[in-house]
């Protein structure tokens, strides 16, 4: 069983390959720059070592050359940054514990050697703070006065660097990730423009190679798809032509036949296999797509004619709302969705109403309503299936051919419409459709 990814986990490609390149580049970046920090302490105090092993050899050697009433005022001139010279037995004190200071401490008596015997005590208080003891040659006690200096400070631009660096680095980041998702994003785009017409956008068949055959591979399957669809149309057209002629012949059979119940009931299959046929013709070409272009119409006038053909047919059918507003869609498969809903309407309840009123983002919403029997809450979106009847019978007056719903949901579709069915308060059913502007 697969595991749902994390909540904290970026949901886009982009962003998972974004986050997982700064983060190990912000990584890499801040080790290396601790391993330098390290390195550079570490050459620090070894130099600041031998720095203070030499110097104070050198002063050493100096003040014990000098008068004893001089050397008071040579102590300022052998100062230096981290120790100074002090004429006394100094402080006393534990034994340094600090690592700096031992290294100090060691190198320094190292330096004196036996012409000089040092003895080295920490000095309490805050830091690493040691003291030096030795005597010159005419006895005169020295102490040199140690405050280590662990690391040296930072310059005030390096932080600056490092934080123009990563930016450098998390904008060539961006670009590589760009660049590289971008395909999978054109990809993706296609198709899911790839509708019923089947007339997506092609792929562009460039770029990595990678990227380059997946784009030829979907470009091909469109077209096989494409082909396999107009196959079939040509298919259905051929059957539809060649039933055409002996249907009409049988017709033509039965009007010389003398009226009987015979005579009716073959005068009904022969009716309902053409409008099995046209219906089952209209439906492939509707998942072959809508080739209707857009225009713009006036909604109001369009459903006051669909009402008025219906009162002309002696059918119940009435008008409420009005749209008050010019509408780009496709005429025809406006009209024939919302004819196949009115005929599923008439055919189950005997009446049917049409409500119009335009909503929100300039959408335009149509609702054809009944009295009928409804539908079963677990049926109102298989009812939209071709050929599902919810009457078992094969009675045409009834059941219908199974399709009247199912083409208005293709030309939906096609038309980047909304199509969907709900139960009324009281009983009947509500066919709602919100149609958007074509582009």
């Amino acid at each position: 069983m697969r595991m749902p990814s994390p909540r904290w986990l970026p949901r886009t490609l982009f962003a998972r390959l974004a986050a997982i390149l700064c983060i190990g580049l912000v990584a890499a970046q801040g080790a290396s720059f601790w391993l330098t920090m390290m390195e550079r302490d570490m050459s620090t105090s070894n130099m600041m070592v031998n720095y203070i092993e030499r110097e104070v050899v050198s002063s050493v050697a100096l003040l014990d050359r000098l008068p004893p009433a001089e050397r008071p005022q040579w102590l300022p001139r052998l100062a230096r940054r981290t120790y100074r010279f002090v004429l006394g037995p100094g402080v006393t004190g534990p034994q340094p514990e600090g690592a700096l200071s031992v290294r100090i401490a060691a190198s320094i008596a190292g330096g004196l050697g036996a012409a000089y015997p040092a003895t080295s005590n920490a000095v309490p208080g805050d830091g690493e703070h040691f003291q030096v003891h030795f005597k010159l040659s005419d006895g005169a006690p020295v102490t040199i006065d140690v405050q280590p200096v662990a690391d040296l400070p930072l310059s005030r631009w390096l932080p600056r660097v490092l934080a123009v660096e990563l930016l450098v680095l998390a904008v060539c980041c961006w670009f590589a990730v760009r660049l590289t998702t971008r395909p999978l994003d054109q990809l993706a785009r296609a198709a899911d423009t790839l509708g019923p017409d089947l007339k997506a956008e092609r792929v562009p068949e460039d770029g990595p190679s990678e990227v380059a055959r997946a784009a030829k591979a979907f470009n091909a399957m469109q077209d096989r798809i494409a082909l396999y669809m107009k196959e079939r149309i040509q298919v259905l057209a051929a059957i539809s032509h060649d039933l055409q002629t002996p249907i009409t012949r049988m017709r033509l059979r039965l009007d010389v036949m003398d009226d009987s119940a015979e005579h009716a009931r073959l005068r009904q299959d022969l009716m309902e296999m053409e409008t099995l046929v046209k219906e089952g013709v209209t439906y492939a070409r509707t998942l072959h797509g809508a080739t209707e272009a857009p225009c713009r119409i006036d909604p109001d006038a369009l459903l006051d004619s669909l009402v008025c053909d219906y009162v002309d047919a002696g059918k119940q059918v009435q008008l409420q709302g009005r749209a008050d507003a010019m509408f780009v869609t496709r005429p025809q498969a406006f009209r024939r969705i919302l004819g196949n809903l009115v005929d599923n309407a008439l055919k189950f309840a005997g009446a049917a109403e049409i409500e119009v009123a335009s909503i929100a983002d300039g959408r335009l919403q149509v609702a054809v309503l009944d009295r009928g029997p409804g539908i079963p809450e677990d049926l109102l979106d298989a009812v939209f299936e071709p050929f599902y009847r919810l009457e078992s019978s094969r009675n045409r007056d009834t059941g219908g051919t199974g399709l009247g719903l199912a083409i208005a949901r293709r030309l939906a579709e096609a038309m980047d419409a909304e199509l969907s069915l709900q139960n009324r308060p009281g009983g009947g059913l509500e066919a709602k459709l919100i149609v958007r502007e074509a582009a």
